[in-house]
Order: structure tokens, then sequence, then C-alpha cells
């Protein structure tokens, strides 16, 4: 009987000495507790979340050294080595910042930085994801910072004064061709891309280096996430669909995809449509990512997308809406790239990459088709060099290739017509950065391009600089020489077009202190060889418009002086005109507004672990044209101006689960984006007008957000 009860003493005490206690805080670096951190060890499924006011605790049954690692978006991975022997242990954990990265919708890093990176705006999926009215849409994120507006019959990004045909994505360095998916007529289009597959989205309204060509007036660089941390499975239940990704991780690589179905139909047949929809749209999209290290310093990386979506509705007459037209579409798109990076030694590195387009529409108009199909193949190469402390110096070279088709049903000949071209550009660039003290540091560089469709060769220089005459302040100034090839509708018809030209000038000054960012900035534009329609004839083009866009942007971002509150405030100004298309003279475009309004504020509750969002947008009215009138009153008359204010929340009831919903527009404002009008007069000797309004006065959406994961404190917040 001793023996057993020896024995039954020795076990217990074993098991004791096997748990061990870990309690502790997170805090930043300047002493504020930090909230719903994770804390965790390595490779188990021992942790936790850190309190309302910072503190954790748990218990692990691991043993021997451990590493302990501490996460919240926002800040550094921390990470430290505990040896693990039943004793209590108290760690109190100091996070750093994780700067141009979730605290972005800043301008600059703080740094010396000049050109491109100085106007750069940073965000995260986060950001993208909890901006309230932007539904996790990257452009939609983005249409709340100065420099663009909301054109909201198009959801594109128009900047400063540029359509949305003129900003170009890339992804890690690679372009894109169509980034926007599909769309009915006078309804916004969606980003292709899902903001969860990258770490961070780059946005240039200017400027911007001489790696970038082929982007009238914007470059948006999406850079996708490195290897993954944890295995993780995540599963969206929607309101229009449903979603499924996973994240395997090994020691050296890891793939990462997500499936999305959406289907808006039901969604569509309870709330009232401004649009006779046949059959509301659906699709299918998904992304996959493979990151792999490959030796001491290289390292591969692979993104790949697909997305398939179709829609039917019925096209009704403005002067007799009884008379209606059924436009069917169904569009097809394909995008992958691959991209290497490999450091040579302390001085050198290189990196690569290839990319692949794919996109088509197969379109039928009362049963008469219109197939459209566009590919192209983007190849880069490039080469850093760090000459001194002082100088750096980058250089590539790069080859797009893209082939275009367009084919109709010709009723009278009974015959499919074609308009095709092939378009190859090579271009070699060259950028040296200069830092001659620790005030002053200076960009230049250039961009040589050969397009052989036209037999067209520019050379664009770009050059930038940056002072900073005290601690906080800096001024900036850039200019740059850019060009984009025309538009397919035009370049189909008229191979001999040249690229049309924009020339940038901006000054810039801004403050960054701590979590707070000033910035002031004024530009001007100055366009030329735009395409232009002769003799107001359509088949008749020739590169002879010209353009220009001016103003001043405001910008206020304030995360530091409400607790638990982060907020934004963009206002622009913008004065435009061209002479283009069918322009009988310089005129306002229809798409420009010339006061641009955002205040974007969000609210973590943490007593109710609820966040709460609004976004407030308004936007001037937009010219637009009125052929009742006289022709010198060419785009005289002008919409009503829009309004939008925004809401969302996400409720968390547990760690790994996230209640979401959205509403936009939620006083459901009446907003007009313009007027069509009748190709013939009434009895009454007048061209009869219909408003383009949004789809539907509001869209509310509702999701139920589940991750499944060793660490049950990880959830999908990062990447609704």
């Amino acid at each position: 009987m001793k023996f057993i009860y020896l024995s039954l003493f020795v076990t217990l005490t074993l098991g004791a000495h096997a748990q061990t206690k870990i309690s502790g805080s997170v805090k930043d670096e300047r002493g504020e507790l930090i909230p719903g951190a994770n804390v965790l060890i390595k490779d188990s499924y021992d942790g936790t979340s850190s309190a309302a006011n910072g503190t954790f605790t748990f218990v692990t049954e691991e043993e021997g050294v451990q590493t302990l690692i501490v996460t919240f978006v926002g800040y550094k991975p921390y990470s430290q080595t505990l040896e693990l022997s039943g004793k209590e242990i108290e760690i109190h954990i100091s996070l750093k910042e994780e700067i141009n990265q979730l605290d972005g919708v800043v301008i600059s890093a703080g740094s010396f930085t000049a050109g491109d990176e100085n106007r750069r705006t940073i965000l995260k999926a986060v950001d993208i994801a909890t901006t309230a009215g932007a539904t996790a849409d990257i452009a939609g994120a983005l249409n709340t910072l100065p420099g663009t507006q909301k054109v909201g019959e198009s959801g594109r990004l128009f900047v400063r004064g540029g359509d949305g045909s003129e900003t170009r994505t890339f992804i890690d360095g690679m372009s894109v061709l169509d980034a926007y998916g599909p769309s009915a007529p006078n309804t916004p289009s969606r980003g292709r891309f899902l903001p969860f597959m990258f770490k961070g989205t780059s946005f240039s309204t200017g400027g911007y280096s001489a790696e970038y060509g082929q982007a009238l007036s914007s470059a948006l660089v999406l850079n996708s996430k490195d290897i993954a941390e944890m295995n993780q499975t995540d599963i969206g239940i929607l309101s229009v669909g449903a979603d499924v990704a996973h994240t395997q991780v090994w020691d050296r690589a890891s793939v990462s995809g997500k499936v999305q179905y959406t289907n808006i139909r039901p969604y569509f047949g309870l709330i009232n449509q401004e649009i006779d929809w046949k059959t509301p749209p659906a699709s299918i999209e998904g992304s996959g990512a493979y990151r792999q290290k490959l030796g001491k310093d290289g390292f591969f990386k692979f993104f790949g997308n697909f997305n398939q979506a179709s829609f039917s509705l019925f096209n009704h007459d403005i002067l007799d809406p009884n008379i209606k037209q059924q436009l069917d579409q169904t569009n097809t798109y394909r995008y992958g790239n691959g991209t290497y990076q490999q450091s040579l030694n302390a001085k050198w590195s290189v990196r690569g990459g290839l990319s692949y387009s794919y996109n088509k529409n197969d379109v039928k108009i009362d049963g008469s088709p219109l197939i459209e199909t566009e590919s192209g193949i983007h190849a880069k190469a490039v080469i850093e060099h760090s000459v001194s402390d002082q100088l750096e110096v980058r250089a590539g070279t790069e080859l797009y290739f893209r082939n275009y088709e367009a084919s109709r049903y010709n009723s009278p000949s009974g015959t499919m017509e074609s308009l095709d071209f092939n378009e190859p550009i090579s271009a070699t660039f060259i950028e040296g950065e200069y830092f001659a003290s620790n005030h002053f540091v200076v960009k230049a560089g250039g961009r040589l391009e050969a397009n052989r469709l036209n037999q067209y060769t520019s050379f664009d220089p770009r050059v930038s600089f940056a002072y900073k005459p005290g601690k906080q302040g800096q001024f900036s100034f850039a200019y740059g020489t850019f060009r984009q090839s025309a538009q397919n509708q035009y370049l189909r018809l008229a191979n001999q077009l040249n690229p049309e030209k924009a020339e940038h000038f901006i000054l810039n000054y801004q403050i960054i202190n701590s979590r707070k960012t000033f910035r002031v900035e004024t530009f001007y534009k100055r366009y030329d060889q735009l395409v232009k329609f002769a003799n107001s004839n359509p088949a008749l083009l020739a590169n002879t418009g010209t353009g220009y866009a001016r103003g001043v942007e405001l910008f206020w971002r304030d995360n530091e002086t409400i607790k638990n509150v982060d907020y934004w405030i963009s206002y622009s100004f913008l004065d435009t005109q061209r002479d283009y298309l069918n322009f009988p003279a310089a005129a306002i475009p229809s798409f420009a507004s010339a006061h641009n309004f955002s205040i974007v504020y969000k609210h973590f509750i943490t007593s109710m672990k609820t966040q709460l969002g609004f976004t407030y947008s308004y936007s001037s009215g937009r010219t637009y044209y009125n052929p009742n009138k006289s022709s010198d009153e060419f785009n005289s008359d002008k919409t009503p101006a829009y309004q939008d204010l925004s809401v969302n929340l996400a409720y968390l009831p547990k760690n790994n689960l996230i209640i979401y919903l959205s509403c936009t527009n939620l006083l459901g404002h009446d907003n007009i984006f313009g007027y069509q009008y009748s190709t013939s007069q009434n009895s009454q000797g007048e061209y009869v007008s219909k408003a383009t309004r949004q789809a539907a006065p509001r869209f509310l959406f509702l999701g139920v957000f589940i991750t499944i994961s060793k660490n049950k404190s990880v959830n999908q917040l990062p990447n609704l």
C-alpha cells in the first residue's frame, strides 16, 4: 500500500512539473499596452491572446528549450527562447511597429527617400478590409486617398485627371493586363485580386520609378506575401457566396490558395435594382501562391489567379423603354507570374520574373456574338549595385508582348469580321540614388522604350529629390515623362497610333510624427499625343489630342490621439481639361470632379471585441454633354454632388470566429453619375435623357469567417 501511495505521489509530482505557467504583458515602444496580440509556443497548440489591459496568462505542457512567438498586425513579430522546466515564467514584451505596412496609408516611412517612395501610400490587407465602403476591394480602399476620385459607375482608380485605363497594376514588379473583373454597363467593377494574398499595396499617384512603364498616371504595386508562418484553414460563409482558403508550411517553403464562389442572384432577387437583370452575375475565382527559399540567399515566388464570371441583362431604349436588347457576357481570365531574387554578395543582387495574362470577353447582343481576347507576356531582369554607402544603382531590361483580337458577327454577310494586332515592346531602364548627406538625397534615371508595332522609340527622363531641414518635415520634388499605348479599341483600328504621353511635376511637403501624418502636395500634369478623332470621325484617329491636370491635395492621419481609434482625412482639388477623342474643343472630361473629400474612421471596442468603421465620401458634380444645347456648350452641365456614408462592423465572439457586416450608402443618397441621351429626338424635337444611377441604393453584406489552426487565437480579420 505504501508503494502505491508513493508511486501516485511521484506521478502527480512529475505531472505538475510537466506544466509551465507563462504570464506577462505586451506593450508597444511607447509603453502602451496592446490588447489582442497573439502569444504562442512555436510548433505547439499552446498559446493565448493578450487581454484588454495587455496582459496574458497560459499554461503549456511543452518542456525544454522552446520559442515564444508574439504577433500583432502592424508590429514586427517577436520571438524569445525560453527554458520550460515547470517553474512559473513572467515576461514583459515590447513590440516594434512595422512601419510601411499596416500603419501605412502614410505617404512616407519618414526616410530620406526621394521620388516615388516619397509619395507612396502603403496598405496591408487589414487596412483594405476594415475601410468601410471598400467591401475588401483594393481600388475601393485607395479611392479614399488624395489624388483619387469616386467614379461610381466604373469602380476603377481615376488618378489626378487620368481615366481608369491610366493606372497600371504590377504584382511583385510584373505587369498585369486588365486588373478588373467584368461588369455590366454603368456598374462598378472590382479588382480581380484578393487582398489577403498580399503583404503590402503600394500606390503611387505620380513621379514613380523608371522601372515601371506603360502607366500614364499611376502605378499600383502589389507585393505578395513571403513564406507563411503556420498552417491554417479559413472558411467564409457569405451572404453572396462562400470561400475557403488553406496555407501549408514547410521548413523552407509554403503554399497558399483560396477559392471563392460568388452568386449575387438570390441577393438581387430581394433588392430592387436599376438594371433589368435576366441572370445576375455569378463567378468563381481563386488565387494561389508558392514560396520557396533556394540556397542561402535565393528566393522564388509563384503567384496565380483565375476567374470565370457571367451575367445577362436587358438594355432598354431611352426613347421607348418597351424596346429592349439582350446582352449576355461571359468572361474568362487567367494570370500567373514567377519571380526570383538572389543576393550575389554584399554589393550586388539580381532579380527577375515572367508573367502571363489572358482575358476573354464572350459577348452576345441579341444573339449576335462579339468576342474580344487579349493575352500578354512580360519578362524582366534587374541588377542592383551598392557602389558605396552614398550611391546605389539599379538597371534592368524587359519585354512586353501583347496579342489582341476582336471578332464580331456581320449580319448582312453572315460572316465573322476580325480586327487584331501584335504589340512587342522592349525597354531598358537605369536609375541611381545618391545620398549627398543626411538631409539631401537625389534620384535620377531614364527609360528607353521601342515599340515595334508602330516603330516608335522614346526616352523618358525621371528625376526627384528630397530635402529634410529638420527632424520631421521634408520637402520633395519630382519630374518625369510617362507613356502608354493607346487603348485597344483605338489601336485595333489604327495600328500606327503612337503611345500617349504625360509629364508630371510634383512638389510635396510632409510631416510624420509618431502615429500622425500630415501632407500637402501640389502637381501639374501635361498631356500630349492623346488619341483624337479627325473631323469627329471615330474611324480617323491621330495623336493630336492634348490636355492638362493640376491641383492641390491634403492628407491627415492620426491613430494616436484617441485611444483605439485610427482615422484619416483627405481632400483633393482638381482642375483639368482635355481636347481629345470627339471633343470639339478643350473641356473638362466627364469623369473628373473638382472637389473630392473623404474621412475614414475605425474604432476598436475592446470590451465588446468589436471593430466599427465609418467612411464618408463627397465629390462635387461631374460634367456631361447635353445634346439639346448648342455645340459651343459642350460638357457644360453638371451632375448633383456624390455623397456616400458607409459603415462596417466586425465582431469576434471567439478568437478564431468573426461575424462581419457592412453596408454601403447607409443613408440611401441618390447618386447620379451622368445622363444618357436617346439617339433620336422625340415628337417635341428633344433628345430624351436617362440618369445613370447606382444599381441599387445600398449594398448589404454579411459574412461569417472561421479559422482552423493550431493557434486558436488566429483569425481572418486581416484577410477579409
